[in-house]
């Protein structure tokens, strides 16, 4: 619909790592035209200065404060701030921007009450929540026709659910009982230093966090129980442990739930090779997938394999979490919302070594 036509995009919360991938790839978009880098912490400050691989695409920009920065002239807006933030400052951007997308945590849960429980603060914009589309297209395709806010999913329930969801779709598993265990790279845990992030804590390292109760474990079991018609079922239940590995950028999620149906490798395979016919960032191969495969493209990489001893799935999914996992997949969501192709600006080619 829009193949030729130019946007003009907004960054807010680009001085971060997201902000730094969405600055890369709009770099490189046919379509968008990026007219301001939000960073108010940065304010005047080169981009070039801060993310110096930019220096070419960008020798001239400054970040911008965003009380002070042409947000109302922006037809895409996307927004890569900590939760909590999103919700105070997307509502008064919804009257000029054709579409937002929000890769923070504010507008993925569609329960307020959750949202309370898990992330320990009262939502402010909780008649925003029905209306953004959850941001995952190989799964939910509709829901990004016509809408103007869009939440990004995060990096760990984008691994799981595209891991998992075929074979809930499938009717082949149980519902309740599913394992995930994902590793990723330091750079989900963001710009901000914190001392489990520290070089020293990290390398040569590979630790476990957020036991029982990493804010991501409500969204894997909001995007399993949903189909993909928009019905609900209410008997997903996801035990998640992430991992943090000592590698810049990528997530590997071993998933597990136990079979309910008769189900071997290779028909595990099939399912998902039929669920992802012809989606251009979708690979399912037989190989194990590796992180490093997918380094700096917006590829996912799926294989499973059905244990007839125990009869259970695993199922495993790679991707770059700053790629498919955040940036890449907001660009792949705003894309479909504007009528362009949706591997605009965007690559499943990886980079290796």
């Amino acid at each position: 619909m829009y193949d030729n036509a130019m946007f003009s995009v907004g960054i807010i919360g680009a001085s971060g790592y997201t902000g730094s991938e969405l600055l890369r790839i709009c770099a490189n978009h046919p379509n968008f035209d990026v007219k301001t880098a939000v960073a108010s912490t940065y304010a005047d400050t080169a981009v070039s200065d801060l993310h110096t691989h930019l220096s070419a695409q960008y020798p001239e920009m400054l970040f911008e404060d965003k009380d002070l920065a042409p947000l109302d002239k922006c037809d895409v807006i996307f927004t890569g701030l900590p939760h909590g933030a999103s919700q105070l400052v997307i509502p008064e951007l919804l009257d000029n921007a054709k579409v937002i997308v929000d890769l923070g945590a504010d507008f993925r849960l569609k329960d307020p009450d959750i949202y309370n429980q898990w992330y320990e603060q009262e939502h402010v914009a909780p008649q925003l929540l029905n209306t953004a589309a959850y941001g995952l297209p190989e799964l939910f395709p509709d829901g990004l026709e016509d809408c103007q806010l869009v939440a990004a999913p995060g990096c760990y329930p984008t691994a799981a659910s595209l891991a998992l969801a075929p074979f809930l779709r499938a009717g082949v598993i149980e519902p309740n009982g599913i394992i995930v265990d994902a590793a990723s790279g330091v750079s989900g845990a963001g710009k901000t230093p914190q001392p489990n992030s520290m070089f020293c804590t990290v390398d040569e390292n590979f630790s476990a966090y957020g036991l029982l109760s990493h804010r991501h474990t409500p969204e894997i079991e909001q995007a399993l129980a949903t189909e993909g018609n928009g019905n609900k079922r209410e008997d997903i239940s996801v035990l998640f442990t992430p991992h943090l590995a000592p590698m810049n950028r990528g997530i590997l999620a071993t998933c597990y739930a136990k079979v309910k149906a008769e189900l071997d490798t290779d028909t595990a395979i099939q399912v998902l090779a039929e669920t992802y016919s012809g989606m251009p960032f979708i690979v399912v191969d037989e190989k194990s997938p590796s992180t490093k495969s997918t380094f700096g493209s917006n590829a996912a990489h799926i294989t499973a394999r059905v244990d007839p001893r125990t009869g259970w799935l695993i199922s495993l999914c790679a991707i770059d979490n700053l790629g498919k996992g955040a940036s890449g997949q907001a660009v792949q969501c705003a894309n479909i919302v504007l009528g362009l192709d949706e591997t605009e600006g965007l690559s499943a080619v990886g980079i290796n070594p």
